[in-house]
């Protein structure tokens, strides 16, 4: 193989010469590249650029420049959401990310049980199964007017800022969770040896070595969990009552008052905290690269009993509370009436599915949510695929590449509000995709678009370039290469991505809030209707069984990817004889 592949660059494929002529392969790579570009372009950038528009139009479209967004400032009630979004978040994000940094030190840097360990994963991770609102009506039943733990407030309100606070650290915990245990597992051993051998104190380790060492996760932590509590819907929609926060007031201005411009002013200002945290996120994620090194050795943790017994406590408490929380939700939709009648039923799941059209709203989650599993995961690796391995292009993957970071800037109720904007004018040939399930699983697509484009990606670099550089001089084109060779390969993050399309379907909310008809609602905003009409049980029976699903799907596909990777993986086993 290294023979022919000798007189080829150590790029992919080499590049094209002026005057070259393009070959069949190379017009068939830029062709699809153009389509999928094509598509961010017009889902992603160009509903983008006309929220823009309308911020600076009025109703009859004539340009008022900055006009609408004095008003906004200079109207009380307006600016206090923007005011009540930020504090909140930053709250948020000092109750999330400190406890989610002990929980996965215990999960890295501990001598606990595997199996403890394991098992607090799978316990942590249930939040991002479910739709946002699960949590919300949970802590009402926990702690509402007829909560079962009402006197612990000791008579304040848990609707507002404090429900809302509760929500978005159930929310959020398993983000800022998955982000710190990545970085704490990136320590170098040879530091820790060293500072032993020196006899350097524990506390002097962690404040000097490890806080330092994972300083961009934590970062990255913040800025994560910032930005979804800033643009998530589903909580304070049901719990927030009247504390007024940007997401909400966007519903507000635009399902509540049709005033789009306004709309239009509230989406660009949630889209500035996203924007910043982009950025940041992206900065720390390239100086974090550079941290890494070839000499790194992992680092073993010693067991200390003390230690690890106090942080196996913390972990037994959130465990406790995550569990407790989504429990009951569970609890709520076999009950019959709470608190009054508490008698096991199954009349809400009845109502959810047999009496109501919930059930049909049900089936189009379950068409969204594979649709974009299976249509999301082949645009995404295909994207991915041609701008890590096509050659040439060099401004195209570029272009491409950053339309396909951007997506995770923007958050789900703006992408949806600039959908509203863009394909519902009656001028846009697209016209007809509005209200379509067509649109409703694009949106899924492109909202969701970046951590799989990222995951993709990563596959991709393992894979030595010489396997294009090899099949070119064998005159084989690219794309049986591709499948023969890279897809087999990277099976594994092509499953992972379908699974995150799907669970990420299912549950979400905000970026389809603005898009479905009574033909194509989908469970997640079905679920919103039901707790506005006061029936809670029926609610929480069809968020539960959104989770149910999701877990269904998530065991599937862990013996579904047994089975093929015994198949397509076998060639990692091999030993050497």
């Amino acid at each position: 193989m290294n023979a022919l592949a000798r007189p080829y660059p150590s790029a992919p494929m080499a590049a094209a010469r002026p005057g070259m002529r393009w070959s069949r392969d190379d017009l068939i790579a830029r062709g699809v590249l153009l389509a999928i570009m094509a598509m961010l372009f017009t889902f992603l950038i160009a509903p983008l650029f006309t929220i823009l528009v309308n911020a600076v139009q009025d109703r009859d479209g004539a340009f008022v420049g900055l006009a609408h967004f004095v008003t906004y400032f200079q109207t009380p009630s307006l600016l206090r959401a923007a005011w009540n979004s930020i504090w909140v978040a930053s709250v948020v994000v000092m109750i999330s990310v400190p406890t989610a940094f002990v929980c996965a030190y215990a999960l890295t840097r501990t001598g606990l049980p595997a199996w403890f360990k394991g098992t607090f994963k799978l316990v942590a991770l249930i939040p991002l199964l479910a739709p946002s609102l699960l949590s919300a009506i949970s802590f009402v039943q926990w702690f509402g007017n007829q909560g079962a733990f009402k006197a612990l407030l000791m008579g304040a309100s848990i609707y507002g800022a404090p429900g809302i606070i509760l929500a978005e650290v159930y929310n959020t915990f398993p983000h800022a969770l998955m982000i710190l245990v990545t970085a704490l597992s990136l320590a170098d051993g040879r530091l820790y040896e060293a500072a032993t051998a020196l006899r350097t104190p524990p506390w002097r380790q962690f404040t000097t070595i490890t806080l330092p060492s994972c300083k961009y996760g934590l970062i990255s932590a913040v800025t994560v969990v910032f930005t979804y509590v800033v643009s998530d819907f589903g909580a304070p929609k049901v719990i927030g009552g009247n504390f007024n926060v940007l997401s909400v007031d966007v519903f507000k201005q635009v399902v509540g008052q049709h005033n789009f411009s306004m709309g239009a002013v509230v989406g660009m200002l949630l889209l500035v905290p996203s924007i910043l945290s982009f950025v940041i996120d992206y900065t720390v994620r390239r100086k974090l690269k550079a941290q890494l090194t070839a000499r790194s050795v992992p680092h073993i943790p010693k067991p200390r009993r003390l230690a690890d017994s106090l942080l196996a406590t913390t972990c037994v408490l959130v465990g406790t509370l995550l569990l407790g929380t989504i429990g009951m939700a569970f609890y709520t939709s076999f009950i019959t009436l709470w608190p009054y009648d508490l008698s096991l039923t199954f009349k809400h799941y009845h109502f959810a599915l047999i009496e109501s059209d919930m059930a049909a709203a049900y089936g189009n989650s379950l068409i969204v949510a594979i649709s974009t599993a299976i249509g999301g995961s082949l645009i995404v690796f295909v994207g991915a695929y041609l701008i890590e391995k096509s050659r040439g292009l060099v401004a195209m993957k570029r272009a491409m590449h950053l339309m396909a970071v951007l997506s995770m800037a923007v958050p789900g109720l703006v992408l949806g509000l600039g959908y509203v904007m863009f394909f519902n004018h009656p001028a846009n040939p697209l016209n007809g995709l509005y209200q379509t399930m067509a649109i409703l699983i694009l949106s899924m697509i492109v909202h969701y678009y970046t951590s799989s484009h990222l995951t993709a990606v990563t596959a991709l670099k393992q894979i030595d370039n010489e396997f294009e550089a090899v099949s070119a001089s064998l005159k084989v084109p690219f794309y049986k290469t591709f499948m023969r060779v890279t897809v087999p390969v990277c099976l594994p993050a092509i499953l992972d991505i379908g699974r995150y399309f799907f669970v990420v379907s299912m549950a979400s909310l905000s970026c389809a809030i603005f898009l479905y008809s009574p033909e194509t609602i989908l469970a997640s905003v079905a679920i919103m209707h039901l707790d506005d009409a006061g029936d809670i049980g029926p609610a929480a029976a069809l968020a539960s069984l959104i989770v149910v699903t999701s877990i269904v799907v998530c065991i599937a596909y862990s013996l579904l990817t047994r089975v093929l990777l015994v198949r397509t993986q076998a060639w990692r086993n091999l030993r050497r004889g």
